[in-house]
């Protein structure tokens, strides 16, 4: 008779602040055909996940495990995968937003959604990059078609997305303009932003001018006032998926582009993250690293909008 094997995860059994997370024991997955498990050694925290923690967002009720950022080691391979094979170390973002659950021991995703992790980062790297370097590359790179020499404007620019998004747009020969408080603008500096606007002392509408792309981090009346810095045919694209659809139509008035976007799980896309982190173009700045079982610590750390970069939750 075989015996189950399991593991540990955070789940939680109701909507609610920090205090309704808890270490629960499962059972451990396998790889089903195309899949890989995964050994978790580092996950990252993002913002999604506290919000998913307190309204359900995409996954509704719980019980669920949150976590779509990994960083670990291939334990198995399903039928058919022939990209990995146990041994390997790789870092992805699992499929977003129903293939969450790499806050945990193990997690098994599809091997499209991983690429090899590169040799000079570590696991805590590997884990702080991937939802947020794919967020920006699809924005900035796949969607709003960013070309050497043009101007963007990254709201929130030492957030998560923020500051990967700055060093990507960097080493696509960009010229960034970043919106953050003063106590950042040093970080952002040492990331490559080319101009830094204090959002509490100035208004980035009438400081920013002749913006070819902006990656829009926060929503809310941040979208529409954004495309009136834009060049005439220029973007704005916004990562929160949601909104009124004047910002469509105050785009068409203006003659330049609007779209909101989901980052979306992406082999290709984590390659060319990976190649940026080989040519030392891209790093993530980490606020925090926790045990697993203190991610209670880190929503409650990330909740408060004050942290710079990324938080991550370290396996065993």
């Amino acid at each position: 008779m075989s015996t189950v094997q399991t593991m540990r995860a955070i789940s939680q059994d109701v909507l609610g602040g920090p205090e309704v997370l808890k270490v629960v024991e499962r059972e451990r997955p396998s790889a089903r055909p195309n899949e890989i498990l995964v050994r978790v050694r580092a996950a990252g925290v993002n913002p999604t996940d506290w919000k998913h923690r307190e309204n359900g967002g995409f996954l509704g009720r719980p019980p669920f495990v949150l976590g779509w950022d990994v960083s670990g080691v291939v334990e198995e391979v399903g039928i058919g995968v022939a990209r990995f094979r146990p041994g390997d170390e790789v870092f992805g973002m699992l499929p977003y937003p129903y293939g969450h659950g790499s806050h945990a021991d193990y997690v098994t995703g599809p091997a499209r959604a991983f690429a090899l992790k590169p040799a000079v980062i570590d696991h805590v790297q590997g884990g702080a990059l991937p939802l947020v370097s794919l967020t920006a590359w699809q924005a900035l790179v796949e969607t709003a078609g960013l070309q050497e020499g043009q101007r963007v404007l990254v709201h929130a620019a030492a957030g998560g997305v923020g500051h990967v998004a700055v060093q990507i747009a960097k080493a696509r020969g960009a010229h960034v303009i970043g919106t953050a408080s003063e106590g950042k603008h040093e970080l952002l500096r040492t990331l490559g932003a080319d101009e830094l606007i204090d959002y509490r002392s100035a208004d980035f509408a009438e400081a920013a001018k002749d913006v070819d792309v902006v990656l829009d981090t926060i929503g809310g009346d941040y979208s529409l006032r954004s495309l009136r810095v834009l060049r005439p045919g220029g973007i704005v694209v916004s990562i929160l998926p949601v909104g009124s659809a004047e910002f469509y139509e105050e785009a068409e008035r203006l003659g330049v582009r609007a779209v909101r976007m989901l980052v979306d799980a992406s082999h290709s896309g984590m390659r060319a993250i990976a190649g940026l982190v080989e040519q030392g173009a891209l790093r993530a700045t980490v606020a925090g690293t926790f045990p697993l079982a203190e991610a209670a610590e880190a929503h409650r750390l990330g909740g408060t909008g004050r942290t710079a970069g990324k938080l991550v939750l370290l396996g065993e």
